[in-house]
């Protein structure tokens, strides 16, 4: 896609998804159409989730005390905070922090609430608002100062066996969220240097823009025993012993709309996935004076037909040309376009048009028609799915040679090389590329492999790419 910085900035506008005219910089409003598209994919989030969490909800504002406690994580934040000072007319005690994550405004609450091992795990989420002060160019959805739909997980468990399933199991979750939007990924620990403040390791989600620069869109974190070190978070075991717990979290975001929107999106639009479009089906009445009543009838008795299995309906009776309406749902995305018109009643057809497609299909208006319509949907949704794998992997290049990796990412790909897990060896590969190593995507059991800086027998397979 051409110039997709411009693609997406428009379409967020033209699709009536956001506005990001809000005169503050890098926040925006959630307009009706977008606000659809979040809320459908949160019911899916919210539906994985509660197999594993319980959702509570907590405060925005944190006691400048308790957020100090964590040196190394507030580091990493530091110069992101919000601060309130006042209170009305009346300057605070003590400054109060807008939650950059929540990690310092739960964990104060996680070591009231445990006190022993009958009180574990304890595995919580929330889904609120975050603010960053971001200096860097700010981008709807990808890089703001308001996250508006921020989802992060806190557990805390009795043992570092436990702690590291529940990291094991946080990431085949997000797997299972990402693989119904149809979003493609590259799954790797993130480096040391690159890690969340705080964790002992981070895993990460990352997905392949068609411009070719990566976004992070989860992150699963192991923080061990950090945390609970400073909140004393601590629990009475089966012998008495008094013992610290072991925590994680994860988190996604507003990115996770952002990718799908890009990574299935063409020049003429949007291409929802399914499980999130406002509308799996737009019905679009073909009108004239003849005929008129008959076809409007038939339109509302395929919506019910439709809405009675489970599916979303939208009918465009709008007083404007079709082929006004034709680009309206192309430029919005909606999955499946049924049209009918007085020809098409009299002949007991409907013309269907999948989105990824655009092409006619004549279906019956039978009793078979119900079930067409759900093939069609499951066909679409299984191209977008193999669609955005295939390039995803089309765009991930090995090499073993360091000169190639400049001009392998400048060309839209992902690097792939074997590094030998050296912290200086990593970072004099970033400094001499001029790019991120994303992180490890897995070990290395050939003997004969070697790093492509140092020479030395490689350890593992990394990434690297260009990112946001």
């Amino acid at each position: 896609m051409e110039n997709f910085s411009e693609w997406f900035h428009d379409i967020l506008e033209k699709a009536n998804i956001t506005d990001s005219r809000y005169p503050i910089k890098g926040m925006a409003i959630w307009m009706p159409y977008g606000f659809q598209i979040r809320k459908y994919t949160l019911e899916v989030l919210k539906e994985l989730m509660d197999q594993e969490c319980d959702e509570v909800l907590f405060p925005m504002l944190i006691p400048e005390e308790e957020l100090a406690k964590e040196g190394i994580h507030v580091k990493g934040f530091e110069d992101e905070v919000y601060w309130v000072t006042q209170g009305g007319q009346k300057e605070l005690n003590e400054k109060l922090a807008l939650r950059p994550t929540s990690e310092t405004s739960m964990y104060p609450m996680y070591s009231l609430w445990i006190r022993s091992h009958i009180d574990l795990p304890i595995k919580y989420y929330q889904i609120v608002n975050t603010f960053r002060y971001e200096t860097k160019h700010t981008r709807p959805l990808i890089r703001v100062r308001e996250i508006t739909t921020f989802k992060e997980a806190h557990t805390a468990h009795a043992t570092k066996e436990e702690c590291d399933e529940q990291v094991n199991t946080f990431v085949e979750l997000y797997k299972d969220f990402f693989d119904y939007l149809g979003i493609p990924y590259l799954i790797s620990k993130r480096p040391e240097w690159d890690k969340f403040p705080g964790a002992d390791y981070t895993m990460a989600f990352d997905t392949i823009m068609p411009d070719g620069k990566t976004l992070q869109i989860g992150t699963v974190h192991n923080l061990g025993q950090t945390f609970a070190k400073t909140f004393d978070i601590t629990f009475e075991d089966k012998d008495g012993e008094h013992k610290l717990v072991y925590q994680s979290c994860a988190g996604l975001s507003d990115r996770v709309i952002a990718a799908f929107i890009a990574v299935h999106g063409d020049e003429k639009g949007l291409k929802l996935p399914a499980i999130a479009a406002p509308d799996h089906i737009t019905i679009i009445p073909i009108l004239f004076k003849e005929g008129k009543e008959e076809v409007i009838a038939k339109c509302m008795e395929l919506k019910e037909l439709f809405e009675d299995a489970g599916l979303r309906v939208n009918i465009d009776d709008r007083d404007i040309r079709p082929g006004k309406k034709f680009f309206d749902w192309e430029l919005k995305g909606t999955p499946l376009k049924l049209e009918i018109g007085p020809r098409d009643l009299k002949n007991n057809k409907t013309i269907a048009m999948r989105r990824d497609e655009l092409e006619k299909i004549e279906l019956d208006l039978d009793d078979s028609l119900l079930d067409k319509v759900l093939d069609l949907l499951e066909d679409y949704d299984d191209n977008l799915y193999e669609t955005s794998w295939d390039f995803l992997e089309e765009h991930v290049k090995f090499t073993e040679n360091l000169d190639e990796v400049k001009d392998l990412i400048e060309s839209g790909n992902v690097v792939s090389f074997n590094w030998c897990g050296d912290e200086a060896c990593g970072k004099a590969i970033e400094e001499e590329t001029g790019y991120d190593i994303l992180g490890i995507q897995e070990e290395i059991t050939d003997s004969d492999a070697k790093c492509i800086h140092s020479g030395e027998p490689a350890k593992y397979v990394a990434i690297m790419a260009k990112t946001y």
